[in-house]
Parts: C-alpha cells; sequence; structure tokens
C-alpha cells in the first residue's frame, strides 16, 4: 500500500503495466516461433537482437536481453546448429565469436508483423518512448548498486 494510504491501482500502475504487456506479447511471440519454427524463448529472443544488430558477441546478446550466459550459450549453439545465425570469430580479437543472422534466420525475424499494428509515425513514437524508459530505468538501477 503507497504511503499515503490509498490503493495502488494495478490497472494505472505503469511498472505493472509494461510488466503485462511484456509477458504478453512474449509469450504471444514465443508461441509463434515456438509453432511454426521449434524456437524457444531464448533462441527468438536472440535472434530478435541479432535482427536488429547483426555482429555481437555472446555476452553483448546476454546484456541486451537480460538473460543469462548460460541461456545464451545453449541458444545460440542451438541456432548455429540449426544454421539459423553464423557464429564467427572476431578479426581483432580471436577469443570473441561474433553472431549474425543467416538468411535462414532472417527469413522467420517476426518483428515486422508484431509492429504492423502501428502506424510509421507511432512506431517512432514507441521507439522514442521506450528508449527514454529504458534510460530512466538504467538510472534507477545504477542509483540502488552499491
Amino acid at each position: 500500500m503507497p504511503s499515503n494510504g490509498t490503493r495502488l491501482n494495478l490497472d494505472a500502475f505503469v511498472p505493472y503495466r509494461l510488466s503485462v504487456l511484456s509477458n504478453r506479447v512474449s509469450s504471444a511471440i514465443a508461441r509463434e516461433y515456438s509453432d511454426r519454427f521449434g524456437l524457444t524463448i531464448a533462441e527468438w529472443r536472440i535472434m530478435a537482437v541479432l535482427g536488429q544488430t547483426a555482429g555481437l558477441s555472446s555476452r553483448e546478446v546476454a546484456e541486451r536481453t537480460a538473460m543469462d550466459k548460460v541461456q545464451v550459450s545453449r541458444g545460440v549453439a542451438s541456432l548455429v546448429e540449426s544454421r539459423r545465425v553464423l557464429k564467427q570469430v572476431d578479426s581483432k580479437d580471436g577469443r570473441v565469436a561474433r553472431l549474425t543472422l543467416t538468411p535462414r534466420g532472417r527469413a522467420i525475424y517476426l518483428e515486422q508483423v508484431f509492429l504492423a499494428a502501428l502506424s510509421r509515425e507511432e512506431r517512432v513514437l514507441f521507439d522514442r518512448l521506450m528508449a527514454k524508459l529504458d534510460a530512466q530505468a538504467h538510472k534507477l538501477t545504477d542509483a540502488s548498486e552499491p
């Protein structure tokens, strides 16, 4: 209960609404990827990140998806095995492998299907708002760390 004695209205509480929306979107996309392509949640999240930014390392994928390194490692291994992701040694640092979607992986990238519900202007606004909320979440996380 909030300190001023009023009850918290979850339907109007933005963090709660974002969490519910995230879970719904994640479940819907996971179901679609699983039913149509046999992908796990970790695998489609990895593909989503690589669809946005090719050439990331597994560590960078883990940071961007907020998944642990083991999940990412297993997901990447499966995606490489299914020829949806290409893993290449970094030319400047042989200890790092760079990941990119293959043509087979790019063919099942579903972001555009999901975003079809928004107009071009709404997509631009949505991207700006998401970036602002993400930056604020990072500030809150950084402020709470010792």
